[in-house]
Protein backbone atom coordinates (compact mmCIF):
# COMPACT_ATOMS: atom_id res chain seq x y z
CA UNK A 1 0.00 0.00 0.00
CA UNK A 2 1.13 3.46 -0.82
CA UNK A 3 0.29 6.72 -1.85
CA UNK A 4 0.48 10.29 -1.11
CA UNK A 5 -1.08 12.30 1.60
CA UNK A 6 -3.93 13.95 -0.12
CA UNK A 7 -7.70 12.83 0.08
CA UNK A 8 -6.79 11.31 -3.16
CA UNK A 9 -4.64 8.76 -2.06
CA UNK A 10 -4.87 5.19 -2.96
CA UNK A 11 -7.26 3.25 -0.70
CA UNK A 12 -8.85 6.21 1.30
CA UNK A 13 -12.47 6.01 0.99
CA UNK A 14 -15.29 8.25 1.97
CA UNK A 15 -16.59 7.31 5.47
CA UNK A 16 -13.12 6.70 6.64
CA UNK A 17 -13.10 9.99 8.20
CA UNK A 18 -13.55 9.49 12.38
CA UNK A 19 -16.61 11.43 12.12
CA UNK A 20 -17.88 9.40 8.79
CA UNK A 21 -18.83 5.97 10.84
CA UNK A 22 -21.42 5.07 13.38
CA UNK A 23 -20.03 3.95 16.46
CA UNK A 24 -20.25 -0.17 16.40
CA UNK A 25 -18.95 -3.48 17.01
CA UNK A 26 -16.36 -3.81 13.88
CA UNK A 27 -17.07 -6.44 11.44
CA UNK A 28 -13.31 -6.86 11.42
CA UNK A 29 -10.10 -5.12 12.04
CA UNK A 30 -6.45 -5.15 10.45
CA UNK A 31 -3.71 -4.32 13.00
CA UNK A 32 -0.43 -3.22 11.04
CA UNK A 33 3.08 -2.31 12.03
CA UNK A 34 4.94 0.27 11.27
CA UNK A 35 8.21 -0.34 10.12
CA UNK A 36 11.60 1.30 9.39
CA UNK A 37 10.92 4.08 11.75
CA UNK A 38 14.39 3.80 13.46
CA UNK A 39 15.92 5.62 16.62
CA UNK A 40 14.41 8.32 18.21
CA UNK A 41 16.17 10.98 20.30
CA UNK A 42 15.35 14.38 21.35
CA UNK A 43 14.10 16.73 19.03
CA UNK A 44 13.10 14.71 16.51
CA UNK A 45 10.02 15.14 14.29
CA UNK A 46 7.81 12.05 14.61
CA UNK A 47 4.96 12.87 12.18
CA UNK A 48 7.82 12.84 9.78
CA UNK A 49 8.96 9.83 10.65
CA UNK A 50 5.64 7.74 10.75
CA UNK A 51 4.81 9.08 7.64
CA UNK A 52 7.76 8.42 6.42
CA UNK A 53 7.12 4.65 7.74
CA UNK A 54 3.75 4.17 6.92
CA UNK A 55 2.82 6.21 3.50
CA UNK A 56 -0.45 4.04 2.92
CA UNK A 57 -1.72 5.69 6.50
CA UNK A 58 -5.56 7.08 6.09
CA UNK A 59 -8.26 8.85 7.38
CA UNK A 60 -9.79 6.72 10.13
CA UNK A 61 -7.10 4.99 11.10
CA UNK A 62 -6.25 4.40 14.72
CA UNK A 63 -2.92 5.34 15.04
CA UNK A 64 -0.87 3.43 17.99
CA UNK A 65 2.58 5.07 19.58
CA UNK A 66 4.52 3.33 22.65
CA UNK A 67 5.06 6.21 25.11
CA UNK A 68 8.77 5.59 25.20
CA UNK A 69 9.46 6.93 21.28
CA UNK A 70 7.30 9.83 22.17
CA UNK A 71 9.31 10.06 25.65
CA UNK A 72 12.59 10.29 23.90
CA UNK A 73 11.22 12.86 21.46
CA UNK A 74 10.09 15.40 23.71
CA UNK A 75 13.86 14.74 25.79
CA UNK A 76 12.00 12.96 28.80
CA UNK A 77 15.54 11.06 29.23
CA UNK A 78 17.65 11.73 32.38
CA UNK A 79 21.67 10.78 32.55
CA UNK A 80 22.51 8.24 35.51
CA UNK A 81 25.72 6.40 36.52
CA UNK A 82 26.25 3.09 34.14
CA UNK A 83 26.06 0.95 37.06
CA UNK A 84 26.56 0.19 41.12
CA UNK A 85 25.17 1.89 44.40
CA UNK A 86 25.22 5.52 42.49
CA UNK A 87 23.13 4.64 40.08
CA UNK A 88 20.60 2.68 42.90
CA UNK A 89 20.61 6.07 44.58
CA UNK A 90 20.03 8.21 41.60
CA UNK A 91 17.43 5.99 40.25
CA UNK A 92 15.89 6.42 43.53
CA UNK A 93 15.63 9.57 43.49
CA UNK A 94 14.16 10.30 39.87
CA UNK A 95 11.34 7.91 40.91
CA UNK A 96 10.25 10.00 44.15
CA UNK A 97 10.51 12.55 41.72
CA UNK A 98 8.08 10.79 39.81
CA UNK A 99 5.94 9.57 42.78
CA UNK A 100 2.41 11.69 44.06
CA UNK A 101 2.22 8.27 46.34
CA UNK A 102 3.55 5.22 47.32
CA UNK A 103 0.99 2.37 46.72
CA UNK A 104 2.73 -0.82 47.73
CA UNK A 105 6.81 -1.55 48.23
CA UNK A 106 7.86 -4.95 48.34
CA UNK A 107 11.80 -5.39 48.01
CA UNK A 108 12.77 -3.48 45.03
CA UNK A 109 9.65 -2.44 43.81
CA UNK A 110 7.14 0.10 43.69
CA UNK A 111 3.47 0.53 43.09
CA UNK A 112 3.33 3.87 43.13
CA UNK A 113 0.51 6.54 41.27
CA UNK A 114 2.55 9.26 39.13
CA UNK A 115 2.05 12.85 38.69
CA UNK A 116 -0.75 12.17 35.70
CA UNK A 117 -2.60 9.92 38.02
CA UNK A 118 -1.64 6.25 36.67
CA UNK A 119 -0.99 3.59 39.11
CA UNK A 120 2.27 1.54 37.99
CA UNK A 121 5.33 -0.29 38.86
CA UNK A 122 8.37 2.42 39.36
CA UNK A 123 6.59 5.09 37.90
CA UNK A 124 6.76 3.58 34.57
CA UNK A 125 10.58 4.94 34.73
CA UNK A 126 12.32 2.30 32.01
CA UNK A 127 16.08 1.21 30.89
CA UNK A 128 15.31 -0.92 28.61
CA UNK A 129 15.64 0.14 24.96
CA UNK A 130 17.49 2.86 25.64
CA UNK A 131 20.98 3.65 26.19
CA UNK A 132 22.75 2.06 29.77
CA UNK A 133 23.19 5.25 31.56
CA UNK A 134 19.90 6.68 30.86
CA UNK A 135 16.71 6.41 31.93
CA UNK A 136 13.13 6.96 29.89
CA UNK A 137 10.73 8.79 31.94
CA UNK A 138 6.65 9.20 30.74
CA UNK A 139 5.67 11.84 28.58
CA UNK A 140 4.81 14.75 30.93
CA UNK A 141 1.71 15.16 29.59
CA UNK A 142 0.52 11.99 27.24
CA UNK A 143 -3.30 13.35 26.28
CA UNK A 144 -1.03 16.82 24.97
CA UNK A 145 1.26 14.62 23.36
CA UNK A 146 -1.30 12.75 21.39
CA UNK A 147 -3.34 15.88 20.60
CA UNK A 148 0.31 17.24 19.04
CA UNK A 149 1.22 14.63 17.15
CA UNK A 150 -2.92 13.88 15.61
CA UNK A 151 -2.67 18.06 14.81
CA UNK A 152 0.60 17.87 13.19
CA UNK A 153 -0.52 14.92 10.87
CA UNK A 154 -3.22 16.74 9.94
CA UNK A 155 -2.28 20.20 9.26
CA UNK A 156 1.13 18.92 7.65
CA UNK A 157 -0.08 15.95 5.83
CA UNK A 158 -3.71 16.31 5.72
CA UNK A 159 -4.08 12.88 7.24
CA UNK A 160 -7.73 12.67 10.04
CA UNK A 161 -6.35 10.01 12.63
CA UNK A 162 -7.10 9.34 15.60
CA UNK A 163 -4.33 8.96 18.11
CA UNK A 164 -3.04 6.64 21.11
CA UNK A 165 0.10 6.72 23.25
CA UNK A 166 0.57 3.44 24.92
CA UNK A 167 2.86 1.80 27.71
CA UNK A 168 2.54 -0.98 29.32
CA UNK A 169 1.78 -2.07 32.92
CA UNK A 170 1.00 -5.23 35.07
CA UNK A 171 -2.17 -5.78 36.84
CA UNK A 172 -3.48 -7.07 40.03
CA UNK A 173 -4.36 -10.11 40.71
CA UNK A 174 -2.85 -11.20 36.95
CA UNK A 175 0.82 -12.42 35.63
CA UNK A 176 2.25 -11.28 32.55
CA UNK A 177 1.97 -7.76 31.37
CA UNK A 178 -0.55 -6.05 28.63
CA UNK A 179 -0.30 -2.39 26.54
CA UNK A 180 -2.93 0.33 27.93
CA UNK A 181 -3.08 3.97 26.78
CA UNK A 182 -1.64 6.77 28.50
CA UNK A 183 -2.32 9.64 26.06
CA UNK A 184 -5.35 9.67 23.25
CA UNK A 185 -6.91 11.90 20.63
CA UNK A 186 -9.42 11.98 18.12
CA UNK A 187 -11.19 8.75 19.62
CA UNK A 188 -12.94 8.54 23.53
CA UNK A 189 -11.63 6.53 25.80
CA UNK A 190 -14.22 5.09 27.16
CA UNK A 191 -17.39 3.24 24.95
CA UNK A 192 -20.36 3.59 27.38
CA UNK A 193 -22.99 0.92 27.18
CA UNK A 194 -25.04 2.46 30.44
CA UNK A 195 -28.81 2.44 29.59
CA UNK A 196 -29.21 0.39 26.88
CA UNK A 197 -30.62 -3.33 26.90
CA UNK A 198 -28.76 -6.49 26.40
CA UNK A 199 -30.48 -9.03 23.82
CA UNK A 200 -32.13 -10.72 26.94
CA UNK A 201 -33.81 -7.53 27.88
CA UNK A 202 -31.59 -6.42 31.03
CA UNK A 203 -30.71 -2.62 30.96
CA UNK A 204 -27.37 -1.79 31.14
CA UNK A 205 -26.15 -0.11 34.68
CA UNK A 206 -22.12 -0.29 34.66
CA UNK A 207 -20.66 -1.39 31.72
CA UNK A 208 -17.79 0.98 30.09
CA UNK A 209 -15.36 -0.21 27.37
CA UNK A 210 -11.84 1.06 27.56
CA UNK A 211 -12.00 1.34 24.24
CA UNK A 212 -8.38 2.88 24.11
CA UNK A 213 -7.17 0.21 26.33
CA UNK A 214 -7.95 -2.55 24.13
CA UNK A 215 -6.95 -0.77 20.43
CA UNK A 216 -3.25 -0.29 22.86
CA UNK A 217 -3.29 -3.97 23.70
CA UNK A 218 -4.52 -5.30 20.14
CA UNK A 219 -1.80 -3.09 18.52
CA UNK A 220 0.96 -3.70 20.82
CA UNK A 221 0.45 -7.84 19.28
CA UNK A 222 2.48 -6.52 16.50
CA UNK A 223 4.85 -4.20 17.99
CA UNK A 224 6.42 -6.33 20.09
CA UNK A 225 9.65 -5.72 22.98
CA UNK A 226 12.58 -6.77 21.01
CA UNK A 227 11.41 -5.98 17.80
CA UNK A 228 12.07 -2.22 17.07
CA UNK A 229 8.40 -1.40 16.09
CA UNK A 230 7.24 1.41 18.34
CA UNK A 231 4.13 2.34 16.04
CA UNK A 232 0.91 0.56 14.65
CA UNK A 233 -2.01 1.14 13.04
CA UNK A 234 -5.56 -0.19 14.23
CA UNK A 235 -7.18 -0.12 10.72
CA UNK A 236 -11.25 -0.73 11.01
CA UNK A 237 -12.39 0.66 14.37
CA UNK A 238 -15.51 2.55 14.07
CA UNK A 239 -14.21 5.77 15.66
CA UNK A 240 -16.99 8.26 17.13
CA UNK A 241 -17.34 11.58 15.49
CA UNK A 242 -13.98 13.12 16.15
CA UNK A 243 -13.77 17.29 17.93
CA UNK A 244 -11.52 19.60 16.22
CA UNK A 245 -8.33 18.51 15.95
CA UNK A 246 -6.85 21.14 18.11
CA UNK A 247 -9.61 20.89 21.28
CA UNK A 248 -9.29 18.76 23.87
CA UNK A 249 -11.63 15.99 24.03
CA UNK A 250 -11.04 14.29 27.42
CA UNK A 251 -8.01 12.10 26.72
CA UNK A 252 -7.14 8.81 28.61
CA UNK A 253 -7.23 11.60 31.89
CA UNK A 254 -11.15 10.59 31.91
CA UNK A 255 -10.25 7.01 32.77
CA UNK A 256 -8.24 7.56 35.96
CA UNK A 257 -10.82 6.21 38.93
CA UNK A 258 -10.72 9.21 41.71
CA UNK A 259 -9.66 8.76 45.31
CA UNK A 260 -13.62 8.50 46.29
CA UNK A 261 -14.09 5.64 43.99
CA UNK A 262 -10.73 3.71 44.60
CA UNK A 263 -11.56 0.01 46.50
CA UNK A 264 -7.67 -0.36 46.21
CA UNK A 265 -5.65 2.37 46.86
CA UNK A 266 -3.33 0.91 48.99
CA UNK A 267 -1.15 -2.54 49.25
CA UNK A 268 -2.33 -5.01 52.07
CA UNK A 269 0.80 -4.03 54.16
CA UNK A 270 0.60 -0.14 53.75
CA UNK A 271 -3.42 -0.70 54.57
CA UNK A 272 -2.42 -2.24 57.69
CA UNK A 273 0.11 0.25 58.26
CA UNK A 274 -2.40 3.30 57.65
CA UNK A 275 -5.16 1.94 59.92
CA UNK A 276 -2.54 1.52 62.45
CA UNK A 277 -1.27 4.74 62.31
CA UNK A 278 -4.93 6.12 62.18
CA UNK A 279 -5.59 3.81 65.67
CA UNK A 280 -2.59 5.41 67.23
CA UNK A 281 -4.34 8.93 66.56
CA UNK A 282 -7.76 8.05 67.40
CA UNK A 283 -9.84 11.47 69.46
CA UNK A 284 -10.04 11.51 72.50
CA UNK A 285 -13.46 12.90 72.92
CA UNK A 286 -16.49 12.73 70.30
CA UNK A 287 -17.22 15.25 67.73
CA UNK A 288 -19.61 17.91 69.32
CA UNK A 289 -21.30 19.39 66.40
CA UNK A 290 -22.06 15.52 65.26
CA UNK A 291 -25.63 14.17 66.33
CA UNK A 292 -25.22 10.60 67.82
CA UNK A 293 -25.27 7.74 65.25
CA UNK A 294 -26.61 5.29 65.48
CA UNK A 295 -24.96 1.66 66.34
CA UNK A 296 -24.94 -1.31 64.77
CA UNK A 297 -24.99 -4.14 67.93
CA UNK A 298 -23.29 -6.61 65.36
CA UNK A 299 -20.81 -4.57 64.84
CA UNK A 300 -19.85 -3.91 68.69
CA UNK A 301 -20.12 -7.46 69.19
CA UNK A 302 -17.34 -8.44 66.06
CA UNK A 303 -15.32 -5.36 67.65
CA UNK A 304 -15.45 -7.40 71.33
CA UNK A 305 -14.78 -10.72 69.23
CA UNK A 306 -11.80 -9.06 67.74
CA UNK A 307 -9.85 -8.02 70.81
CA UNK A 308 -11.15 -10.70 73.53
CA UNK A 309 -7.61 -13.20 72.90
CA UNK A 310 -5.69 -9.95 73.24
CA UNK A 311 -7.28 -8.85 76.65
CA UNK A 312 -5.17 -8.82 80.08
CA UNK A 313 -6.20 -11.57 82.30
CA UNK A 314 -7.67 -9.34 84.31
CA UNK A 315 -9.45 -7.16 81.97
CA UNK A 316 -13.06 -8.29 81.48
CA UNK A 317 -15.33 -6.58 78.83
CA UNK A 318 -19.43 -6.08 79.08
CA UNK A 319 -21.96 -4.37 77.08
CA UNK A 320 -23.58 -1.82 78.63
CA UNK A 321 -26.51 0.70 77.08
CA UNK A 322 -24.31 3.51 75.10
CA UNK A 323 -20.60 1.48 75.56
CA UNK A 324 -18.77 -1.19 76.36
CA UNK A 325 -17.75 -1.27 80.13
CA UNK A 326 -14.08 -2.65 80.29
CA UNK A 327 -12.62 -3.49 84.19
CA UNK A 328 -10.21 -5.40 86.22
CA UNK A 329 -11.01 -6.24 89.72
CA UNK A 330 -11.02 -3.52 92.48
CA UNK A 331 -7.85 -5.48 93.91
CA UNK A 332 -5.93 -5.00 90.70
CA UNK A 333 -2.50 -3.54 91.00
CA UNK A 334 -1.14 -0.68 89.20
CA UNK A 335 0.00 -3.13 86.18
CA UNK A 336 -3.43 -4.31 85.49
CA UNK A 337 -4.83 -0.79 85.78
CA UNK A 338 -1.85 0.42 83.20
CA UNK A 339 -3.07 -3.03 80.94
CA UNK A 340 -6.60 -1.49 81.40
CA UNK A 341 -6.06 1.64 79.54
CA UNK A 342 -4.22 -0.46 76.15
CA UNK A 343 -7.15 -2.82 76.42
CA UNK A 344 -9.49 -0.25 76.37
CA UNK A 345 -7.44 1.79 73.15
CA UNK A 346 -7.40 -2.03 71.92
CA UNK A 347 -11.48 -2.38 71.85
CA UNK A 348 -11.23 1.42 70.45
CA UNK A 349 -9.06 0.57 67.45
CA UNK A 350 -11.31 -2.75 66.53
CA UNK A 351 -14.28 -0.77 67.04
CA UNK A 352 -13.17 2.54 64.58
CA UNK A 353 -12.35 -0.90 61.97
CA UNK A 354 -15.71 -1.58 62.09
CA UNK A 355 -16.60 2.23 61.10
CA UNK A 356 -17.93 2.83 64.85
CA UNK A 357 -16.49 5.89 66.73
CA UNK A 358 -16.16 5.74 70.20
CA UNK A 359 -14.24 7.45 72.93
CA UNK A 360 -13.54 6.93 76.90
CA UNK A 361 -14.91 8.25 79.79
CA UNK A 362 -14.81 7.22 83.76
CA UNK A 363 -17.09 4.57 85.02
CA UNK A 364 -18.93 6.18 87.69
CA UNK A 365 -17.96 5.25 91.37
CA UNK A 366 -14.85 2.84 90.42
CA UNK A 367 -11.46 3.90 89.89
CA UNK A 368 -10.74 0.35 88.42
CA UNK A 369 -13.21 0.68 85.69
CA UNK A 370 -13.66 2.77 81.73
CA UNK A 371 -16.78 3.03 79.78
CA UNK A 372 -15.65 2.72 75.82
CA UNK A 373 -18.78 5.22 74.58
CA UNK A 374 -19.78 4.70 71.39
CA UNK A 375 -22.14 5.89 68.99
Amino acid sequence: MSGGHDGSRPGSRAGDQPGGQPQGTPKALEILPVEGIGEVGPGDDLPALITAAAPWLRDGDVLVVTSKIVSKAEGRLVDLPPAGPARDAARRDVLAAETARTVAARGGTRIVQTHHGFVMANAGIDSSNVEPDRVVLLPKDPDASARHLRTELRERYGLDVAVVVSDTMGRPWRLGLTDVALGAAGIGALRDHRGQVDPYGNELHLTQMAVVDQLAGAAELVKGKRDRVPVAVVRGYPVPPATPVDAPDGGVAALIRGAAQDLFSLGTAEARAAGLRAAAGLPDAPAQASPPAEVDAMAVNRAIGAVTAALGPDTVLASEPGGVRCAVPQTAGPAALIRLGADAHRLRAALAAEGVASWVRPAEHDVTAVVVAIG
